[in-house]
């Protein structure tokens, strides 16, 4: 690599590792807050919630990087015009296209970097991320429950304990079970002690009463629901939220958790249907389209940022024509996943957002063979000077 390749690449590549790391902890950052009540409310340790949220940065760093890797390539090339560097660049007989070598080489790692993320390393991090979520819901319950809080396990459970001690004994027990909507069922109990099972946490109750509301038999002179109230001495109740549709929600995973090849080719025996089947196949081919828009948008930035003529007081054209591009590619792409995802038959829009705007950046840079040539603008103030 010459002098002119290094300095190229220096540049560019200090700037995005600095741009990328600081928008995905600012997104890092956004994303976190829905998990602060973890640490604030229910008592788990910061280091828990690092772990939980830091298994996200994968998967937004996939997202990111494209579009910074544009950014950075567009505003360097626009400073280096409106400082006069490119002119200078050029005087000695540099194309456009040997200008594009350092920055295409940068943008070829990050697009090998963003093809490893999204084929390897964000379905396992995703994965990770849900079995934690799982711990936290069902296995942490235990840990989720706060003294004098009306602690909410899950959408359909919530426990109430006056008092804790440190051996986990609970006294002032109330419980309010609605995993089943038909029959919600409401526990008070003197004291209980929560003890680990291979099904997740379970609180033994002692002295309480049973509440539920139950349908009145056919005939019975009283229709309508009545309360039912069971007495008892000792009663076991499950913790963790384990209802039928959490269990489906376990038993079918999702499509970010899956791999290429396990989206183009689910398992029968999962028994999917077809249109999740069709939304995994749209899913693989954009985790495979995904890294390459990298390469597209630098392609572009390029484009845009060396086609314009010099002008001595700055030109600001590329960049405003770049960013609208680049916005305009991207709705194109998000249009296009949806539209694959119902019907697969649109999965080559998919591919058309990245390999057209490829194909016409590389012909601009390598001077629109076909077109006019078009004569050279030098600054005057470097070729002459002006008249008095």
């Amino acid at each position: 690599m010459k002098r002119l390749d290094r300095y190229l690449f220096r540049q560019l590549a200090v700037t995005l590792v600095a741009v990328t790391l600081g928008l995905a902890a600012l997104v890092w950052l956004t994303q976190s807050l829905r998990f602060i009540e973890l640490v604030l409310d229910r008592g788990l340790s910061p280091a828990v919630f690092v772990e939980l949220t830091g298994l996200l940065l994968p998967s937004f760093l996939a997202v990111i990087l494209p579009i910074t890797t544009f950014v950075v390539l567009l505003f360097t090339y626009v400073r280096l015009a409106s400082d006069r560097e490119l002119v200078v660049m050029r005087s000695t007989g540099l194309s456009d296209w040997r200008l594009s070598r350092a920055p295409l080489l940068l943008a070829t790692l990050a697009t090998g970097i963003c093809l490893f993320l999204q084929t390897w390393l964000v379905p396992v991090s995703h994965a990770a991320f849900r079995e934690w979520q799982f711990e936290i819901r069902n296995e942490m319950a235990a840990i989720l429950l706060q003294e004098g809080v009306f602690s909410a396990l899950g959408e359909d459970m919530t426990v109430y304990a006056r008092r804790r001690d440190a051996n986990g004994d609970l006294y002032g027990i109330m419980v309010h079970d609605s995993r089943d909507p038909k029959i919600p069922v409401t526990i008070l109990a003197e004291r209980g002690r929560l003890v680990s099972t291979p099904r997740g946490p379970r609180v033994t109750l002692l002295n309480g009463v049973r509440q539920t509301m139950e349908q009145a038999p056919p005939g019975s002179p009283n229709p309508g629901p009545r309360l039912s109230v069971l007495s008892f001495a000792e009663n076991s109740l499950d913790l963790a939220t384990s209802s039928r549709s959490q269990q489906e929600n376990a038993r079918n995973r999702d499509s970010r958790e899956r791999f290429i090849g396990e989206l183009l080719n689910p398992d029968p025996a999962e028994n999917l249907p077809e249109r999740d089947i069709r939304k995994f196949r749209a899913e693989a081919h954009q985790r495979l389209a995904s890294p390459l828009t990298t390469l597209a948008f630098a392609l572009v930035a390029l484009a845009t940022a060396l086609s314009s003529g010099f002008r001595r007081h700055g030109d600001s054209r590329p960049a405003i024509i770049g960013v609208v591009l680049v916005v305009g590619l991207l709705a194109v792409g998000l249009a296009a996943g949806n539209a694959a995802a119902r019907n697969n038959a649109y999965i080559p829009l998919i591919w058309a957002q990245v390999v057209v705007p490829s194909i016409l950046s590389l012909w601009v840079l390598m001077g629109m063979p076909g077109a006019p040539k078009r004569k050279p603008r030098l600054p005057s103030d470097l070729t002459a000077a002006p008249e008095a």
